[in-house]
Order: C-alpha cells, then structure tokens, then sequence
C-alpha cells in the first residue's frame, strides 16, 4: 500500500465527516485512513461508520495524550509506505494524492525527499471570520507568508530542501523513517516543528510540494484563534531550547510588533491625558491659556495612531483583494493582530519562565501540557 493516511481526532465529528467525504473523492485510491480519537467527549465513530464500506478505514479508541502521540498511535498500526498525518479540519481537493504521486513517482519528477508537506488555502465556503484568519496565517503581512511556504496559486519553488518545515495539518513522510526518528514526542505545542527540524538534524530531506495543498479550516472564532497562536508562541522557545540555533528574527518580528502595539497605546493615553489636562486648566482658568498641553498631547495622539492606521488599512485592502470581499478585509483587521500579538505574548511569557526563571519546559506550562 502506498499511503497511510492517519488523523488524530478530539471532539470534532462534524470536521472527520467532511475531511471523509472529501477522501472519497481522491483521483488516486492507493490509501488506507486511520481515525485515532484521542479520548473524545463527543466521539466520531457513527460518522466514521458511515464511511466505511467506501474507504479502507479504520477506527481507533485511546484514552487522552494529545496529537502527537495519536499520530504515533496510528503511525504503529499503518501498512503504508508513506505516512500523512492530516489536521481533521481540512478537506482534500480531489486531485491531492495525485500531486503527490506527480512529485514523488513520475519518471519527470526530480524531487527527492524523505518528508514533505503543501500548503493551505481557503475554501469558498468558508465563513468570513475563517477566511480572515486563512489571511492573517498566510499573508506576507503578518509573517505567514514569510514562515509558510508557497500558497497553492502563488507558483513556489518546489523541493526547497533542508529549508521548509512540513507542519502536521498537511505533512507526509517515509515510514521507516518515521520509526527510526520514533515519531512526535510528548510536545504539547510545536511538536510538528520538533519533527522536522529532527528529520533534517537525521541527515532527512524535507520538501514543500505546492500542488499537494488543502483547504484548512483553522479556528471558528477569535477567542480560540488567540488560544492556538498564543500556544505556538510558547512554543517556539521550547523549540529553541531543544534545537539551539532555530530562533531566527521572523520569529522574533510578532513580538517586536507586540510591544510595538503596547507602546502606541501608552504614547496615545499619555497624549489623551495631556490634552484633558490642558483642557481642564483652561476650563478653570488655573494657568494661562497657552495650548501647551493641548499641542503635545495631540502631536502624541497622531503619532501614536499613525502607524497603527497605515498597518490597519495595508491589512484591510490587500485582504480585500485576495477575497474579494471588503467585509473579510475588515475582519483580517482584528485576525492580524489576534496573530501577531497572541504569539509575541505567548513568546513573551515562554522567554520570562524558561529563560528568565529557568523552569523546564513541563512545569513551565503544566496546564498546556498532557501527561
């Protein structure tokens, strides 16, 4: 067999149904799907026995640990060649696996690699609070487009070897080599980047294969949005800490934007309480009416606001564009900086517990962490 595709699952049947179905409708047949839930409260068996005189599909029960060992959950029970670990909230275009096999099998294809990954898109009918946040992840503008490879259409260099890291929503792999690194390990956040920055540090190669994209559903809402960037902040200095060297400035660039944002807040309240000041000292004729304060705090204000409404108004008019829709051009607004400020917030607390106080990485966040 040639693929094993595996899917780590917590109470989301209503995304398994729709990724099923999208499977059903691969070109290529050559696969086998492996359901692992992960100790669900609302379980996806019924939908996955739905599916199940249609796909080679197999259903797996396990008590709660999180994605990464859900994967090597599945990884151990798949027949397989090649492994490829999806997030239940994607759906396949029908011609996925066939860009896969153009890039990996053909006589004409040149691309060796031992992992790969595609990129993600949105889909038309995505809500537009889904499609802000496909933005704010994707975009140039917010360091998505810097960190994430080629978009599906964008025409990216394929095979970018030894410097694209496959993420788990969209990932394959050789599945001896899968065994030999041991799969994910116990990271609760970043264990997708964990693997491929080990399969590269094995000697692996890992490729980026713009043909083989998906459409990627991402978070419903922007309190639960907030929740995973600021987690992929965290992150990121566990990451460092495991690979010395892998902290590079782009992932430095949503913190500086962070404290960036924090510091136009305080220089506009400080103008705003400049201006009142001045406004009630005329009011009571306590000095002489002179506008110093007016001026100052006003020159604040703007100089506060100005930056803030340039990068608001980039944001809105070149998401209004991709989507073709001012309302999700305005709501990329909040999305972006829900992005940018929930990972330099979650980077900022990381970097004070693990490189100021020195806890480990468990202790650090033990909340985040399964056991």
């Amino acid at each position: 067999m040639k693929y094993s595709i595996i899917v780590p699952v917590f109470n989301r049947p209503d995304e398994v149904d729709e990724l099923l179905e999208s499977l059903c409708h691969q070109e290529a047949k050559d696969f086998e799907v492996i359901i692992v839930e992960d100790g669900s409260k609302k379980p996806c068996k019924d939908v996955c026995d739905k599916y199940a005189g249609i796909l080679d599909l197999h259903y797996y029960f396990k008590d709660n640990s999180g994605p990464g060992q859900s994967r090597n959950y599945g990884a151990e029970r798949a027949k397989g060649d090649w492994l490829i670990v999806l997030d239940s909230d994607v759906v396949l275009p029908e011609g996925y696996l066939t860009a896969i096999n153009s890039s990996l099998f053909t006589l004409h294809s040149s691309l060796k690699t031992d992992a790969f990954g595609g990129p993600d898109a949105s889909h038309p009918s995505f809500t537009p609070i889904q499609k802000a946040i496909s933005y704010s992840m994707t975009s140039f503008f917010t360091t998505g487009g810097i960190r994430g490879g080629s978009s599906p259409k964008s025409g990216g260099v394929r095979g970018a070897l030894d410097k694209f890291f496959p993420r788990s929503y969209n990932m394959g792999i050789r599945r001896e080599v899968y065994q030999e690194l041991g799969g994910f390990t116990k990271m609760r956040f970043g264990e997708d980047i964990d693997f491929s920055y080990r399969i590269i540090e094995a000697g692996y190669k890992t490729a980026l294969i713009p043909e083989a994209w998906v459409w990627h559903k991402r978070r419903t809402d922007f309190r639960k949005f907030f929740r995973q960037v600021y987690n992929s902040g965290i992150a990121r200095i566990n990451l460092e800490k495991r690979h010395p060297g892998t902290l590079k400035l782009v992932h430095l660039l949503p913190t500086i934007f962070t404290l960036g944002v924090i510091g136009c807040i305080l220089l506009f309240a400080l103008g705003a309480g400049l201006y009142i000041e001045g406004e009630l000292l005329d009011a009571f004729n306590l000095r002489p009416t002179d506008n110093m304060h007016q001026g100052v705090g006003f020159v604040f204000c703007v100089l506060a606001s100005l930056p803030l409404l340039f990068y608001c108004s980039v944001i809105c008019i070149d998401s209004s564009i991709r989507n073709r829709s001012l309302w999700v051009g305005l709501l990329s607004i909040p999305a972006a900086f829900t992005q940018l400020m929930g990972y330099g917030l979650g980077f900022i607390v990381s970097w004070w517990k693990r490189c100021i106080l020195k806890q480990d990485e468990f202790t650090a966040f033990e909340k985040n962490f399964y056991k």
